[in-house]
């Protein structure tokens, strides 16, 4: 009888007010405040744009805001947020994000005293600002992001999100970026919404019922894109090692954005029945898509579907994304989970770096002791496919032997400070334009000297001396 009086009592609640999630576990409020599912006789307020949207949520000083991400950064909303703080000189407001995309004017000098930006994963808009000081940031696996929110570590006071236009039952879509999205906005106390309707429609965990958004404005603009640009030899030659070596009919395919991961899809075209499981993809897949390379056939779980969490690319993947039931973006918590990831057949998860060290230690989110981006989903990928559960997975690391500067990538030890994000142990397969360096099983000397041969030449004998120094052997076959 104490169960139903309480459900009761909630019900009323929701009727009068946004219902407030309380920490887990098994709250009935966590609950009933699910995005899918409506909340009965609420509407959200409209207003006429961001300014009035952010006046109206009542941001005051200490408030955390949770603020969407990546190709979804509301960048209206960001502006308005920041001529808000300053005009009313609110203090240590802290906006908690991935990677955002835009301009930054909440990250520079002059809104410092109003505002902080907290990074879960750096983005290149606010990098200087980590490093300043100005901003900081969380080291962080991609698959535990949610988790700061239902564990109420972060309880954000506003969530600043970007969505669709709502369809005939009401339903939103929060379009190109799930990830850690529906997480924050179940555990935030208002939520703000930039309603666009050039933001692609998608599917999985991106419904978001118009009854849970608190404000809400139109504001119809094009989203932040990144156009792919030429890859250049070196990666073609990458390409083709990781292509013709490692990528098997059936893989499962885990990689992000840029010009590697474009020049090893553009190398699959004769490939067969492969699968898309990333927290992340770009404009490569469409292709081979188009070609039926990628059938996801082969997979134990979501078989025939592209499962993803979160984009960057041009207007051609937004269109591709618009209302494509063969695309499914989930929560990172999902994508990301290594347990997930192993069940996957062939799990082939391609990954990038800073700089490597002769025994395999990686280094992805800082140079030196400046702070680039952040763990992200490396950790999560390589220790999944690591642990594949068919024993096929196949985590790889890939770079360019050479930074622009002409300085070696794979280096007797990483600069003073450089955070190890894959550990050596968990390191199988390395792939510059020079080769394979396979690890796994391998010594410190014979792992020496597998790395060494795909060092770009010039570094290769001032390599071998400084292994020598470290190891007090010679590398060894």
């Amino acid at each position: 009888m104490a169960v139903f009086q309480r459900l009761r009592g909630l019900s009323r609640l929701l009727t009068s007010s946004r219902v407030i999630s309380l920490p887990r576990p098994n709250s009935y409020y966590t609950y009933l405040n699910e995005t899918s599912v409506p909340l009965p006789n609420k509407e959200p307020c409209w207003v006429k744009n961001a300014d009035e949207a952010v006046a109206k949520a009542g941001l005051k000083s200490d408030n955390k805001i949770f603020v969407h991400g990546a190709a979804a950064t509301p960048v209206e909303l960001l502006r308005a947020l920041t001529d808000y703080c300053k005009k009313c000189d609110l203090s240590n407001v802290r906006l908690y994000h991935m990677h955002l995309e835009g301009d930054a004017p909440y990250a520079q000098p002059d809104a410092a005293k109003h505002i902080k930006s907290v990074s879960l994963f750096i983005g290149g808009n606010v990098r200087k600002a980590v490093n300043d000081g100005i901003a900081d940031c969380i080291p962080i696996f991609l698959h535990d992001i949610p988790s700061l929110f239902e564990e109420g570590i972060i309880i954000p006071d506003i969530a600043l999100i970007h969505v669709t236009e709502p369809d005939s039952r009401g339903y939103c879509s929060l379009g190109t970026s799930v990830d850690c999205a529906r997480a924050a906005v179940i555990h935030s106390k208002t939520v703000v919404a930039m309603v666009n309707k050039k933001m692609p429609r998608t599917y999985g965990d991106a419904l978001i019922h118009i009854s849970h958004i608190d404000y809400a404005f139109k504001f119809d603009t094009n989203l932040l894109s990144h156009g792919s640009k030429a890859s250049t030899d070196a990666e073609k030659m990458i390409a083709k090692h990781i292509a013709d070596n490692l990528v098997e009919d059936g893989a499962t395919l885990q990689m992000g954005i840029g010009s590697i991961p474009d020049a090893v899809l553009a190398s699959l075209k004769d490939h067969r029945d492969l699968g898309v499981h990333s927290e992340m993809f770009s404009d490569g897949i469409i292709d081979l898509v188009n070609r039926g390379c990628i059938t996801n056939s082969k997979k134990l779980i979501h078989r025939g579907l592209i499962i993803g969490s979160f984009c960057v690319g041009s207007q051609k993947l937004y269109d591709f994304l618009d209302n494509n039931p063969f695309v499914v973006m989930l929560g990172v918590d999902h994508t990301n989970d290594p347990k997930i990831i192993a069940k996957q057949p062939k799990m082939t998860a391609i990954n990038s770096c800073i700089e490597v060290d002769i025994t395999g230690q990686v280094c992805s989110d800082s140079i030196g002791t400046r702070m680039y981006s952040g763990f992200g989903g490396q950790v999560d990928f390589i220790s999944g496919a690591a642990m594949s559960d068919d024993r096929l997975g196949k985590p790889i690391i890939a770079f360019t032997s050479e930074t622009a500067k002409g300085v070696s990538k794979i280096q007797p030890v990483l600069k003073s400070g450089a955070g190890v994000v894959t550990s050596r142990a968990l390191v199988r397969y390395v792939v510059t334009e020079y080769g394979i360096a396979a690890l796994f099983g391998k010594t410190l000397a014979q792992r020496a000297y597998a790395l060494i041969n795909i060092a770009h030449p010039k570094h290769r004998e001032s390599l071998e001396k400084a292994a020598f120094e470290r190891l007090k052997t010679m590398p060894e076959p």
